[in-house]
């Protein structure tokens, strides 16, 4: 990883408090806590029943019925909550934390937790017709929050994020330098016929498209693209709030 984020300058204006993002956020690190704690033979199995199989998913191969337990359809969600290890995890969980209260903002509760499912969705989809006839299961939010990044780009492209450049250096750069990056190194990879990571390159390219296409329908009609600040200030209909709140009382 050439960034790893640590905190954006970006203050929420429109919600108290980031309730799903911390929910999804907790959901996520329990189920891996749940993955943890079976057995050595039992854990791959929670891979084939709840990851997404491409040639499941379209009816070209099947599951064991004594794995099966869900429509094949349903994995797409269920996915989205299982990783592969800590490192996995640990990147993921980063990356919404960093960047996910922002968006969530934006658009408010309801329609954030809508907005992640559908970006995750349309990640696995794609991930599934790159590879349609593999039995290979896919697991991780990479592609839900590749959407969440793909709306932060269009929201926010000049707020300032501090990350660890190479794991090591830390700066401050704008959010078009890092996520202008992160999906073209996304973009090189899935192009490299000698990739041999078992990364669903594809996955994190289409959640990063679906979340930018779709913030424009899912955010509040008073927030607006583009915002030019960098330092965390919102623009509503060319009014600059900076420090004000203004909190819709959504639950």
């Amino acid at each position: 990883m050439v960034f790893i984020p640590l905190k954006d300058i970006n203050r929420r204006v429109w919600i108290r408090f980031h309730y799903v993002t911390l929910g999804l956020l907790g959901a996520t690190i329990l189920v891996f806590l749940i993955q943890m704690s079976e057995s050595p033979d039992a854990g791959p199995v929670m891979f084939y029943r709840y990851g997404m199989l491409p040639a499941v998913l379209f009816g070209s191969g099947q599951l064991d019925p004594a794995i099966a337990l869900i429509p094949a359809w349903s994995t797409l969600i269920t996915s989205m909550f299982l990783h592969g290890g800590f490192m996995h995890l640990a990147g993921n969980m980063l990356f919404l934390w960093v960047f996910g209260d922002n968006i969530e903002d934006s658009m408010g509760h309801r329609r954030f937790l809508i907005f992640y499912l559908a970006c995750g969705i349309a990640a696995g989809l794609a991930h599934a017709l790159s590879n349609s006839g593999s039995q290979v299961p896919m697991v991780g939010a990479s592609g839900a929050i590749s959407g969440i990044l793909g709306a932060y780009f269009i929201l926010h492209p000049k707020v300032k994020v501090w990350v660890l450049l190479f794991a090591w250096l830390p700066l401050k750069l704008p959010t078009f330098v890092i996520l202008g990056g992160w999906i073209a190194l996304q973009v090189f990879h899935s192009l490299d016929p000698g990739d041999t990571s078992n990364t669903a390159w594809w996955a994190h390219i289409a959640g990063f498209a679906a979340g930018a296409l779709l913030i424009r329908y899912f955010k509040y009609p008073h927030v607006s693209l583009w915002d030019t600040s960098e330092g965390g200030a919102m623009n509503v209909g060319g009014l600059r709030l900076r420090g004000q709140r203004k909190w819709d009382g959504e639950s």
